[in-house]
């Protein structure tokens, strides 16, 4: 951690950007967003438990970068499972823009149309919404009906996930950080929704950031950040970052043209 505060603090953006890596005995595995893909989400966990029995022991985290809800056809399985999961092994959840958006459809009718716009309904079917109970409501009949549909318990269990996890000289987020404020200044809202200036930065943030939100057909790969949001819901592929020492390698649960799901490393 001290390194890492270091460069984040003390280094000149002259000096080349040491090659991150993890403490010793810690490996990760960070999955992008899953967006409701229930089905690519258990392929990858299958995939990350057989790669994790296959190296040697270690001190292992697995990392959602959030958005595990709307667009794809069953968030409300995607959350039961992350919850299950969680007691099986070391599960961190990030809270992403979309889950920021369903939180607030609960008290906000504004921020209920927004988030039905952008994949909210799928989100509501997936909890037991009828589809005619759905087109016949108002919004404020939408609100009513959605508030008895999701439980408390996965209300209040999302609004626990985090916003921010540093491990060695990764800083995980869902959508990226601004380039122009150190790592404690960052808003919830720039770690859940930025995309510029924090995309097109080039020079050196301290730390590599890994990060969703914004979709690209392969994960972006650069020096200072590794983008992960492979588009699950429209592309059928999700994608796991591993990380242990200096290695960094990916992991793929990729539909295909059939509808099977098989899964890939590399």
């Amino acid at each position: 951690m001290a390194g890492f505060l270091k460069r984040l603090f003390g280094a000149s953006s002259a000096e080349p950007e040491p090659r991150a890596r993890l403490p010793e005995g810690r490996r990760v595995y960070a999955i992008g967003d899953v967006h409701g893909r229930l089905d690519l989400l258990t392929a990858l966990a299958a995939a990350i438990e057989s790669d994790d029995q296959a190296r040697a022991p270690a001190k292992t985290s697995v990392i959602l970068l959030g958005d595990l809800v709307d667009r794809g056809p069953d968030s409300a399985g995607v959350v039961a499972f992350a919850r299950s999961w969680q007691q099986r092994r070391e599960v961190r959840v990030l809270g992403g823009n979309h889950e920021e958006m369903f939180l607030k459809s609960f008290e906000n009718t504004d921020m209920l149309r927004h988030f039905l716009r952008h994949g909210g309904r799928d989100t509501l079917f997936s909890y037991g919404v009828a589809p005619k109970s759905y087109s016949q409501a108002t919004v404020e009949q939408l609100q009513a009906i959605m508030t008895k549909a999701v439980s408390e318990e996965d209300r209040s269990y999302i609004a626990g996930f985090e916003e921010m996890i540093v491990l060695g000289d990764y800083v995980f987020v869902h959508a990226g950080i601004d380039p122009s404020q150190p790592i404690e200044a960052q808003t919830g809202a720039n770690l859940r929704w930025i995309r510029e200036p924090f995309l097109s930065h080039t020079q050196p943030l301290g730390c590599v950031v890994v990060h969703g939100h914004t979709i690209t057909p392969e994960p972006v790969l650069r020096e200072n950040r590794i983008g992960l949001d492979t588009g699950a819901y429209a592309s059928g592929k999700l994608t796991a970052l591993v990380l242990e020492g200096e290695e960094q390698s990916f992991i793929e649960a990729v539909q295909g043209e059939d509808g099977t799901i098989a899964t890939r490393a590399y």
